[in-house]
């Protein structure tokens, strides 16, 4: 998140942080006008605080009036108006005949801070917005991000699943290709993953700083887990049906490559391969400051119900879930070592 300036997500990965918009409220201490019952301010106001031209903010309003509505942007009119015009007529210094006024709401106003390239002030706001959405984030998740993941209620049931699954994956390989035990499978995982996330897993651990002792799987998401679940059980499937089509004869590893290829480009797969690429390459981003450059299409900004999830009141203390959840757990690292 270097450029804000020039970034759509990005902007709006901070603005649907609340945890982030509070504590960036609490440090600026903006003065303004609560009404509607949210912290309000004119374009005269933003004008004054970013020491920049009222015509300056018209135009981003003209430029990117879609995006500051949806953050919060409104036109004040009517008995709306009245009632702002009693309260603060002697702040918003427009006349009696006026019958529509612009107002910012505290989002809003942080939207044009992070859009005014040339206002020095905007800059130093900037600047305040990264160093509080890292510390935000760390705050919420005790210091790191590396499994933010398992903050999910969902994490541990769909690593379970994706466990149980894979062994449909690995009895084929084992009984049905052709190599040694553990290359043909470390192989075919990595094209797996190519095929999936467009990243082999050293990339993928380069991407996410992972030392050699993390497995890259209890980093990832829920959903990408079933993905990976579902991907590796039907080629599982399909392994041992081409193994039963050739008389028992064993499957090279091309052979292999060619069913995860095709299973990859299969219509069915594509709408479930496009969300695990979307969640994994948008979260990783906003959460992590982990950028897959070979998913980038699919970036998407995190919504306000992914960061409740995350890091906020629907998030869980996985240590606490490990402890309640004891039995489960040893079932699953059995399933891993056999």
């Amino acid at each position: 998140m270097d450029n804000n300036t020039i970034s759509t997500i990005e902007r709006q990965n901070v603005l649907n942080n609340r945890f982030a918009i509070e504590a960036i409220q609490k440090a600026l201490n903006v003065p303004a006008m609560f009404f509607n019952e949210q912290y309000c301010f004119t374009k005269q106001m933003l004008a004054d605080f970013y020491e920049v031209d009222i015509s300056t903010i018209n135009r981003y309003l003209s430029s990117h009036e879609d995006e500051l509505r949806h953050n919060g942007y409104f036109l004040c009119r009517g008995k709306l108006l009245k009632d702002l015009k009693l309260q603060f007529g002697h702040l918003i210094n427009e006349t009696t005949k006026t019958t529509v006024i612009g107002l910012f709401n505290f989002r809003s106003f942080l939207n044009i801070g992070m859009l005014l390239s040339e206002s020095e002030k905007a800059k130093q706001v900037r600047s305040l917005i990264l160093d509080i959405v890292i510390a935000s984030i760390h705050e919420r998740t005790g210091g790191g991000t590396k499994y933010i993941n398992r903050r999910d209620v969902n994490y541990i049931p769909s690593a379970v699943a994706e466990i149980n699954y894979r062994k449909s994956l690995t009895s084929a390989i084992n009984n049905c290709v052709d190599g040694h035990p553990t290359m043909k499978y470390a192989n075919i995982t990595d094209y797996i993953y190519k095929a999936v996330f467009k990243e082999n897993a050293k990339e993928y651990r380069e991407v996410l700083r992972l030392k050699d002792s993390d497995k890259p799987r209890e980093t990832m998401y829920s959903e990408v887990l079933l993905m990976i679940a579902a991907f590796e059980n039907g080629v599982g499937y399909e392994i041992k049906e081409q193994f039963k089509a050739n008389g028992g004869q064993l499957l090279s590893l091309q052979n292999v490559y060619d069913i995860i290829d095709k299973f990859a480009e299969h219509p069915f797969q594509q709408p479930h391969l496009n969300d695990a690429r979307t969640k994994m390459a948008s979260r990783d981003l906003s959460f992590r400051d982990a950028f897959h450059g070979n998913i980038a299409e699919y970036l998407k900004a995190v919504t306000p119900e992914e960061y409740e999830r995350f890091i906020g009141s629907e998030s869980i203390d996985f240590d606490s879930i490990l402890e309640a959840s004891q039995d489960v757990l040893k079932r699953l690292k059995q399933s891993e070592d056999e």
